[in-house]
């Protein structure tokens, strides 16, 4: 490997430094794509490396320095990406910020990093920077991307993308050593420094900055991009959240360490239309996308004639019986393997091909536990998705799964040299290469979550099977029991109910408690669709979610779920006893979700703690007002009579195994 000047045993420690490096051995291949006015762009490394350096030199020149904090905000542009970098050469520290965060979100996030200088994606993002400027004091400009709406801003402190690369031209123009110094000064470095700062979601309160440096953020891509053997042949779709790990990991970090090119889609809104243009050979999603897929492939098929809802129905059965075992060369008979080959000139291979998963050659899932029958739906597709397991301190990675060593219901062992262990307590601890050096201005909250000999708590609980693999039982401060001794897991209750696609959302109650209790969030396009269908009016997600056959439909599928509750042991007493519909959709902007979709069940149960009460007294119904944030930033009121129902409970099928005393 070709590494001039890398003071390190001759690999790259930074990213800046695979930046050059990759310009010299991938120089005309493609690094960065985007769809724009309906145009596929591309630069190759050798034309990003120019790009980045324009920039790097501009920013100098404005003034950022080593250790300076620069906030990134938008979506996946490929300027955004650029700008990580750019900083990155200088020793500065990119922080990414969701998006969809509404002013305060930002407000924190900007004051608590200490941000000089912010790049925004455009007018929008501008404008909540400057709404809550005046509560970072530190912050200077502003550079932007997208210039429309903007051309009678003041200009003062307000700057174009482009403008800061012409000033570095200008000041390479100027001194004919620029560059040189530059270079030589990304080549220098030890990969010491701290590489960015990524912001927790927030489950369970505030969010921290994760402090990430650049020597562990680059070794543990490495070992992750060589598990999976990635090359830079690769390509990715870059469309999930610029300031989740994820992202920044998947794509941008293992990214620059083998090559490959990243594509950005054109709005958030095409993703799945570039996903089939694009056809990546890597492919990254949470659950909740999975779960999406899953709902519109459903809703499609009620639409078909019914022909195709046999022959759908019939080989998605012929799938479940043999598809994983050919995906992982297991033996399957003859006969299974000429109708799982009929299948897949018929339906899979279409389906494939309607997804965007034709070239995929690995898939991964993560960020929250998937139901194992979704995970085996696609699999059964000839999919090879497989499940990581890892927190943001970890820099993504803490377990991951081998091909051909895949188990539904487990996250796989410790992924390439991490070391795991499990507690006294049943918690999951780690140390990993990528390993966080701390929350950025909180010691206190550091010491808390490390132990005395360098592990990190991550607050899951879990177990590890016979053949090593690790099984993530819940959160650890969620796992409990019911007055009847019976195990209580809410997450595994909810995986199985957003199986079904009308399901979107589920918050199950139990801990302490006579019985389980679940909120349900119906899926507005699939249950709209339905009540198209059987000519069902209604005018709102309000009065939808609470027709009488909506919720005859959401009994149906509790009731299917505690039948396959009663054949497990250790889940049997954990059924289902009653429900209701909630009459609004969980929201971010109102606080009841993650920036990353998660629930945040501590706000929930005292934000509807009115309609808990209403589940456990026997109420039939029960009265709220609550308070919602419109897309605009306006708050408002809601008011609805949320009716409560009763589920069937199934007598176990298997012992039940004694309570603990």
């Amino acid at each position: 490997m070709e590494a001039t000047g890398v003071t390190t045993g001759g690999r790259p420690v930074t990213f800046p430094q695979y930046l050059l490096l990759n310009a010299k051995r991938f120089a005309t291949r493609p690094a960065m794509r985007i769809k724009d006015y309906g145009i596929w762009q591309t630069w190759t490394w050798s034309e990003q490396r120019e790009e980045i350096r324009d920039f790097a030199l501009g920013l100098k020149a404005m003034g950022l320095a080593e250790g300076d904090r620069i906030a990134i905000v938008g979506s996946n542009r490929p300027r955004l990406y650029w700008a990580f970098c750019a900083a990155q050469s200088l020793k500065a520290i990119p922080v990414p910020v969701y998006a969809d965060s509404v002013a305060d979100e930002m407000a924190f996030v900007l004051e608590n990093a200490g941000v000089r200088f912010a790049v925004a994606q455009d007018q929008e993002q501008v404008d909540k920077i400057q709404s809550v400027a005046a509560e970072v004091p530190g912050l200077s400009d502003i550079i932007f991307d997208e210039p429309r709406g903007l051309r009678d801003y003041d200009r003062g402190h307000l700057h174009d993308f482009e403008s800061i690369q012409e000033r570095g031209r200008q000041a390479a123009a100027a001194d004919a050593t620029a560059i040189a110094d530059w270079e030589s000064g990304i080549w220098a470095s030890d990969g010491s420094e701290m590489s960015t700062i990524l912001y927790t979601s927030g489950t369970t309160g505030r969010s921290k900055g994760v402090m990430l440096t650049a020597a562990a953020s680059v070794k543990a891509a490495e070992d992750t991009a060589e598990f999976d053997t990635m090359t830079e042949q690769d390509e990715v779709l870059a469309y999930l959240p610029l300031a989740w790990v994820g992202d920044h990991y998947l794509n941008y970090a293992q990214g620059y360490v083998v090559g490959l090119c990243m594509s950005c889609p054109e709005s958030p809104e095409t993703v799945s239309q570039n996903l089939r243009e694009i056809g990546p050979t890597f492919y990254f999603a949470p659950p909740r996308v999975f779960e999406g897929l899953l709902t519109s492939v459903m809703i499609r098929m009620e639409d078909a004639s019914k022909l195709k809802k046999w022959l759908f129905n019939h080989y998605l059965g012929v799938a479940k019986l043999y598809g994983e075992k050919i995906l992982e060369g297991r033996p399957v008979p003859l006969a299974g393997r000429i109708s799982y080959w009929m299948g897949d000139k018929l339906i899979y291979g279409p389906l494939r091909n309607v997804l965007g998963f034709t070239r995929i050659r690995t898939a991964y899932t993560a960020g929250e536990a998937i139901g194992p029958d979704l995970f085996s739906f696609f699999r059964s597709l000839g999919i090879n998705l497989k499940q990581l397991y890892g927190q943001t301190e970890a820099f993504l990675y803490v377990t991951a799964q081998k091909d051909g060593d895949v188990r539904p219901d487990t996250v796989g062992p410790a992924a390439p040299d991490v070391d795991i262990r499990i507690a006294d307590n049943g918690e999951v601890q780690f140390r990993s290469p990528g390993m966080f050096a701390g929350y950025y201005g909180d010691a206190e909250k550091t010491r808390e979550t490390m132990t005395p000999d360098g592990y990190v708590m991550t607050g899951d609980a879990g177990i590890f099977d016979t053949h090593g693999h690790l099984k993530i039982i819940d959160r650890a401060k969620d796992v409990g029991k019911l007055t009847t001794g019976a195990l209580y897991a809410p997450k595994y209750i909810e995986n199985k109910l957003k199986f079904f696609p009308n399901i979107k959302e589920a918050v199950a109650f139990g801990d302490g408690r006579d019985f389980v209790a679940v909120f349900l969030n119906i899926d507005l396009t699939a249950v709209g669709n339905w009540a198209e269908r059987n000519n069902i009016s209604y005018g709102s997600y309000q009065e939808l979610a609470g027709l009488p056959q909506v919720y005859e439909m959401m009994t149906d599928h509790i009731n299917q779920v505690n039948r396959d509750l009663a054949a497990e042991p250790m889940m049997s007493g954990a059924q289902i006893s009653r429900f209701l519909v909630l009459h609004k959709e969980l929201d971010a902007d109102d606080g009841e979700l993650t920036r990353t979709q998660k629930v945040r069940r501590g706000f929930l149960a005292e934000r509807y703690g009115a309609l808990i009460e209403a589940l456990y007294d026997g109420s039939a119904e029960r009265y709220i007002e609550t308070e919602m944030t419109f897309e605009d930033g306006r708050k408002g009121t809601i008011r609805a009579t949320v009716k409560v129902a009763d589920a069937t409970i199934h007598p176990s099928k298997e012992p039940m195994p004694e309570a603990a005393e």
